[in-house]
């Protein structure tokens, strides 16, 4: 009996199903799939997707696409195929934080960029199954809108009690052995945990790099426990269909939300106390500096995913989320679009434009939600006072040249970015439960 290959997307939909309908199956045999020409093919068009700068062999996209893909990917698929396969170190390139620390990202070569996405592509259906409704960072169809869109939703819900939480160098300080152990929980393979194990040795004896294809992957699952802890508050305190707490957690970043009225008190204390516990599992540090607990119907605020939260009246009279984006988001637009006006100051204003639009409209695409538009309209003055003196600088005239250009010739004649509107719908109330 001859049966038909399988391709790829219905492998992976294969697995997932398999994954949601058995929990405590240990999947086998997955390393001949990791191997396969169609996955490291998807997997080279994913790297060459996200176009990222070369690895420590200083190998690029373009110099692998002149010497031939197909013999590129055949050199790596003999290596994984016959045992031979070693990672290299990561190139390590720090970026800045913006509060005067620096992030040090691991890069991985092209070569093992296409390993990565290939084991990624395999894996990621099994634990995708695992995972659970909170947690929303670097998976598919999920997006930061959505756990900023959760969390306002429960500030309306009036859960007003927010432990926002910090942990202390997360990504850097991940247990290979702990997160091995999690990955083997659902993996009987020793040939994928062997190659798992290989790419983590190849950044230190400790973390994930942050700008390692697998590694978005691997930090949801070294904290899906912590999700799930969370989840079982969630349905021990249910009443039907309401919940006295709720949390959105986005790769590192985590919040958890609490019912606000006094009835409640106990399980503030008890969600803080079980965080810590398994925080404490899991060798994970929290910032005390930046972990706080505060309580919104008294007047505090909090920060998520670029966000900062508070509790607010709304035009009818009722408590409703506001949130706004953060001080240290509008400075940081603010100073890329300085620097493209500094160096550009010389050319031609239509060069000038094709360059902040993309910058613009990417800002401006994340922060289209909830209470926005006071903080856009000041982003869009100091856009329009800066062309007007590029304009006037070039004809060597001081001023802003309000009279000499109107604003709709700005946009209409110059094609100045103009989508400063708020597009995504804000948080709907849920009634509120009586208690007496």
């Amino acid at each position: 009996m001859t049966t038909t290959p399988i391709d790829l997307q219905d492998l992976r939909k294969r697995i997932y199903i398999k994954a949601k309908a058995e929990p405590a199956w240990r999947f086998w045999g997955l390393y001949v799939h990791v191997c396969k020409e169609e996955t490291l093919h998807a997997a080279y068009a994913m790297a060459k997707a996200n176009n990222g700068a070369p690895g420590s062999d200083g190998v690029t996209f373009a110099a692998i696409e002149a010497a031939g893909v197909e013999a590129f990917l055949k050199g790596i698929r003999d290596e994984l195929v016959i045992g031979t396969y070693r990672p290299q170190p990561n190139r390590r390139r720090e970026i800045p934080k913006g509060d005067g620390r620096m992030r040090v990202l691991g890069i991985p070569c092209i070569r093992d960029r296409v390993v990565q996405g290939a084991l990624k592509l395999i894996l990621e259906p099994i634990f995708e199954a695992d995972f659970q409704d909170g947690s929303y960072g670097y998976r598919p169809k999920r997006t930061a809108h959505q756990a900023v869109q959760r969390v306002a939703e429960a500030i309306v819900s009036n859960k007003t009690y927010v432990i926002d939480v910090d942990l202390a160098s997360y990504f850097d300080t991940v247990r290979h052995d702990l997160l091995l152990g999690k990955v083997a929980e659902r993996v009987r393979d020793d040939q994928v945990l062997g190659l798992l194990k290989r790419i983590l040795k190849a950044s230190g004896k400790r973390g994930v790099p942050q700008g390692g294809v697998i590694s978005p992957l691997l930090s949801n699952l070294y904290l899906n426990e912590v999700d799930r802890m969370l989840e079982r508050a969630k349905e021990v305190t249910r009443n039907g269909r309401y919940t006295y707490i709720e949390y959105a957690r986005y790769a590192d970043d985590l919040v958890i939300l609490v019912d606000g009225y006094r009835r409640w008190n106990w399980l503030k204390d008890a969600a803080w106390r079980r965080l810590v516990e398994e925080l404490a599992k899991l060798d994970v540090q929290l910032n005390q500096d930046k972990t706080r607990r505060l309580d919104l119907s008294r007047g505090g605020a909090f920060s998520f995913l670029g966000f900062d939260f508070r509790r607010a009246k709304t035009r009818r009279g009722v408590w409703g989320a506001r949130y706004t984006p953060r001080m240290k988001a509008r400075t940081a637009i603010l100073q890329r679009l300085k620097d493209v006006f500094r160096r550009y100051r010389s050319q031609p204003i239509d060069r000038v434009i094709a360059l902040i639009n993309p910058i613009l409209r990417g800002w401006v695409g994340y922060f289209r939600v909830g209470h926005s538009s006071r903080c856009f309209g000041y982003v869009q003055d100091w856009v329009e006072k800066k062309i007007r003196r590029h304009l006037m600088r070039a004809r060597q005239r001081q001023g802003f040249g309000w009279k000499r250009w109107s604003r709709t010739w700005l946009y209409e004649v110059l094609g100045l970015y103009d989508g400063y509107r708020i597009g995504l719908r804000k948080p709907k109330a849920l009634p509120v439960q009586a208690v007496s």
